[in-house]
């Protein structure tokens, strides 16, 4: 017995010597940022290999708005095309033969956009200068000697299918579009183009168009989700997607010439995308697995995926490949760190990192990395959310928390990083971003939960949202608010005015709060879709009026009783101004505090740095008075601070 107590008193002596300082936490190490430093993060886009592929084309919005810029493809630094300081540039792609440029604009934010061309000695020119009319960019004629574009010049409602010939800027009609199609894909041959028919916002018939004899083939046979993606190499198939038999998109090819389909793969998500690279040699496939990308890069020849690189708690978001499919360029990131560009050589498996977005001034460890959850609402149904804990939080540290609500109808909130998310996250908010019935990327089944419902079990589902963070050891109970912009700023809003007593503040973000007009304002571009919207939200124009009113905040503004503060921007052509100016003198009337900020320069969704900073400021200080608790300058007798810019 007297060995056994020494040999404890020798191992305890032992332990007390070996044992180290305690590692700080990451909570105790947390540095907490500004708005300014977490919009410092560089948000960029595209990736258009030159055509000796010595540099790569991008847009970037490091200047404070985004431009157009390159960077060589062994690394270096990013060079200007572009000095825009109003409306955002974007990059579409090198011409293939010389170092010519398209790249696209609207006027801050009304979606109108037209095809521009930067020249080589820097000019630039609108290459559809039809006023007031948008072009998209679809893709380089197979000879490369022109480029395709869908445009609305001839008739606002419908979308034409042109071809521009490179020599002349010259557009010529390729498809009159005068039934209310989605312009498809045009074979390499320009003899068959795919179109679309919406029948709901879930469910569109597939057409075949041939060019020459002018007949029409529609490919499905069941009213289903339908979507083409790409010709085989050799045009005898189009691949598409559908969710025939399914809950989920499966990849599908259609026979040209006997005209029957065959399925090409099924996974247990919805197949996103797919498409052959330049000369075939690659199949490129993406797959919506739980509101994160998963890309399959199949080798056509053998049939089997190639390894794609491995990057350290980063997944590969995009891909892209030169002409001769010798290279190709992928971003890599996650929830917790912003995406970086990188070039892959496919024959030596070398990798560069092209990029480095993160500010600087922001230690990583700082940034949270998100997690999927899945709670049960009031019907039993599952619901899946995104969780953001930050780090400060505890069981004898409790923080507040928001329920965040995605656009749509039919949106998702996903596994990517959002700058301001973070932001709140990094001053100690919670967030649940929930996936409630009618999101899409679970089904079609539950995709179609929310069809004429809105503001009823979708909103209870949120409500469960709230429920389960308040059931978090880590959470305030007594403080937890919603966000969400467009279709979450209407969730917003139907939370403050149907359950009034749920959420403690609502933040709504260009959100729709009067649904009869915004169904009857719709831009005429969408003339294609508009009987899909009717089908899912209602007929403004027939008895659904009824129920649209009595689902619209702005008719039931009385009932609002919490703290509330409006985002909005005066070129929405989506959700006009008039609705957050309607909502905000609604409220006022009840003395509830109530701040509202506009946007002279924005449209759907904020894109310049400094509108961010200033926008996302403002939602913080409005939470630390009216959600954390903190001390501030409370805004009185429902006055709210306005902010022009």
């Amino acid at each position: 017995m007297k060995q056994l107590v020494t040999f404890f008193a020798i191992a305890l002596i032992w332990g007390c010597k070996e044992e180290k300082p305690k590692e700080p936490t990451v909570a105790e190490n947390l540095k907490t940022y500004t708005i300014e430093q977490m919009m410092d993060n560089e948000a960029i886009g595209g990736g258009s290999f030159s055509p000796d592929k010595s540099k790569m084309l991008i847009s970037s919005n490091r200047s404070g708005i985004y431009n157009m810029y390159t960077v060589p493809t062994s690394g270096g630094e990013i060079t200007p095309l572009t000095q825009s300081d109003s409306s955002s540039v974007f990059a579409t792609s090198y011409f293939p033969n010389d170092e010519r440029i398209l790249f696209r604009m609207d006027g801050n934010g009304d979606e109108i956009y037209h095809i521009y061309l930067r020249d080589m000695d820097g000019s630039q020119r609108d290459l559809t200068p039809f006023e007031g009319a948008r072009a998209g960019f679809s893709g380089w004629t197979d000879d490369k000697k022109g480029f395709l574009f869908t445009s609305n010049k001839r008739d606002a409602r419908y979308t034409d299918l042109y071809e521009m010939d490179i020599a002349t800027f010259t557009p010529k009609m390729l498809y009159k579009n005068e039934d209310g199609y989605f312009i498809g894909v045009l074979s390499k041959d320009k003899k068959y183009l795919s179109l679309i028919k919406p029948i709901n916002t879930n469910d569109a018939d597939l057409f075949l168009y041939n060019m020459e004899d002018k007949s029409l083939t529609k490919i499905n046979t069941n009213q289903s989700a339908n979507s083409p993606e790409d010709y085989s190499p050799d045009g005898k198939y189009l691949y598409y997607t559908t969710d025939d038999g399914s809950e989920f998109a499966q990849l599908m090819k259609y026979n040209i010439a006997d005209k029957t389909s065959e399925k090409v793969m099924a996974k247990n998500w919805d197949i996103m995308g797919s498409y052959f690279t330049e000369n075939g040699k690659y199949r490129v496939t993406y797959i919506n697995e739980d509101a994160k990308n998963t890309i399959e890069v199949m080798d056509v020849a053998s049939g089997e995926n190639i390894e794609l690189p491995n990057l350290e708690n980063m997944d590969i978001t995009n891909v892209g490949f030169s002409r001769d499919e010798k290279s190709m360029r992928f971003y890599a990131g996650g929830s917790h760190t912003p995406s970086n560009l990188y070039v892959f050589n496919l024959e030596t498996k070398e990798q560069t990192k092209l990029t480095d977005v993160l500010n600087n001034e922001i230690q990583p460890q700082d940034l949270v990395n998100a997690e999927v959850i899945r709670y049960e609402s009031f019907d039993g149904l599952e619901i899946p959310a995104i969780y953001y804990k930050p780090h400060q939080a505890t069981t004898t540290s409790k923080v507040p928390a928001l329920v965040w609500v995605h656009g749509g109808p039919g949106g998702q909130s996903r596994q990517g990083f959002s700058s301001f998310i973070q932001y709140m996250v990094n001053h100690g908010y919670a967030v649940l971003a929930v996936n409630n019935r009618g999101s899409s990327g679970y089904g079609k089944t539950f995709y179609k939960m929310d069809d004429l419902n809105h503001g009823d079990k979708d909103l209870k589902d949120c409500i469960e949202g709230k429920n389960w963070l308040a059931k978090q050891p880590e959470i305030n109970a007594e403080k937890i608010g919603i966000i969400g912009g467009s279709y979450g700023g209407y969730m917003t809003m139907a939370a403050l005015t149907y359950a009034p007593e749920e959420f403690d503040v609502g933040v709504n973000l260009f959100g729709v709060t009067n649904w009869i007009r915004t169904l009857r304002s719709i831009p005429p571009w969408w003339e294609a879709q508009k009987e899909a919207l009717y089908l899912e939200l209602g007929d403004p124009n027939s008895a659904d009026s009824v129920r649209l009113k009595k689902i619209s905040p702005l008719f039931h503004t009385d009932k609002v009783t919490k703290p509330l503060i409006v985002l909005q921007g005066a070129k929405d052509p989506r959700v006009l101004q008039v609705e957050s100016d309607e909502i905000v003198a609604g409220v006022r009337k009840n003395g509830v505090p109530v701040e509202y900020v506009l946007f002279e320069d924005e449209g759907h969704g904020f894109v310049k740095k400094e509108n961010q900073i200033e926008a996302y400021s403002k939602v913080l200080e409005f939470l630390d008075v009216h959600l954390k608790g903190d001390k501030g300058t409370p805004i009185k007798d429902g006055k709210s601070i306005e902010s022009d810019i």
